[in-house]
């Protein structure tokens, strides 16, 4: 399978193909999804809260955000991978923005960057991409900056709101981003984004009216448990299964029938004779 470009990106938004997105923060979820064939790969800051126990993705770091990048990139050698900005790796000024996003290149391997927000990020955006870096967008409900919505809500669900959003995607564009991510957006908000943006635009939470459908991967396995967005469908629910096995080892740990003769290396029997003989000899048994 050849890794995709952003050519072909916009080549399926005009054919109406819509594009299947997923994160993952290691190799082996990485693997499998290009097993299977996902067209990108975003590995999120969400890995603060699905991964490494925070309760937000605000204190996630650029150094984490590498090892993350890195080992999906390994794991995915041939499909397209999204690296995310952390909070505060951007939103100082151009030169912070342009220097962060070319660690996610250089040292992680990635192939775009991913940022949040909209008009107020246009610089950014602009100043990385005239380095040559690709540029997804991400507008509506933006969890580094939901402190300012009042929490995880849904966006755009208002005129005024909805009017800002769509000037979001327009400047985000008119800067260079090569798509555009939409969070926690009504449907009919995003079928207007999709139809005046010429770059595709892929949703999460944000109904079918766009060019894609990105999901958590621990929501939709069933692994992250501590809430469950409206958005989210899950496909299975691994932690349950996960649950299951680990108390089978446990018990099986307990009472002795586990491991097995099978699960043994084994000795031949002339080699054990010898290691005794030798332990004997030299008082060490």
């Amino acid at each position: 399978m050849s890794k995709k470009t952003i050519m072909d990106f916009r080549n399926m938004k005009s054919r109406g193909e819509n594009l299947v997105y997923l994160t993952a923060y290691d190799a082996q979820i990485a693997r499998l999804q290009e097993e299977i064939g996902v067209d990108m790969i975003l590995v999120g800051d969400s890995v603060g809260n699905t991964l490494l126990g925070y309760d937000s993705t605000l204190p996630v770091t650029m150094d984490e955000m590498i090892v993350f990048t890195s080992a999906v990139r390994r794991g995915a050698p041939d499909t397209f991978v999204i690296g995310d900005m952390p909070f505060m790796s951007y939103q100082t000024d151009d030169r912070d923005a342009v220097a962060n996003a070319g660690r996610l290149i250089k040292q992680a391997g990635a192939d775009a960057i991913k940022l949040e927000g909209g008009r107020r990020v246009a610089s950014q955006v602009e100043a990385i991409v005239e380095a040559g870096i690709l540029v997804q967008g991400h507008i509506g409900l933006t969890p580094q900056s939901a402190g300012q919505f009042g929490g995880w809500r849904a966006q755009g669900r208002t005129a005024e709101t909805a009017l800002g959003i769509l000037k979001d995607a327009l400047a985000l564009q008119e800067a260079g981003a090569f798509s555009i991510l939409v969070e926690g957006v009504p449907n009919q908000v995003t079928r207007v984004l999709s139809e005046r943006c010429e770059i595709p635009i892929y949703g999460i939470g944000a109904g079918r009216e766009c060019d894609g459908q990105l999901l958590i991967v621990y929501d939709m396995l069933g692994l992250f448990e501590l809430f469950e967005p409206r958005f989210v469908k899950r496909y299975g629910e691994l932690a349950d299964d996960i649950r299951e096995m680990l108390s089978e080892y446990a018990q099986e740990v307990r009472d002795g029938s586990f491991p097995e003769d099978k699960h043994d290396y084994g000795i031949p029997s002339e080699e054990l004779d010898k290691f005794v003989a030798q332990a004997e000899s030299e008082g060490l048994v």
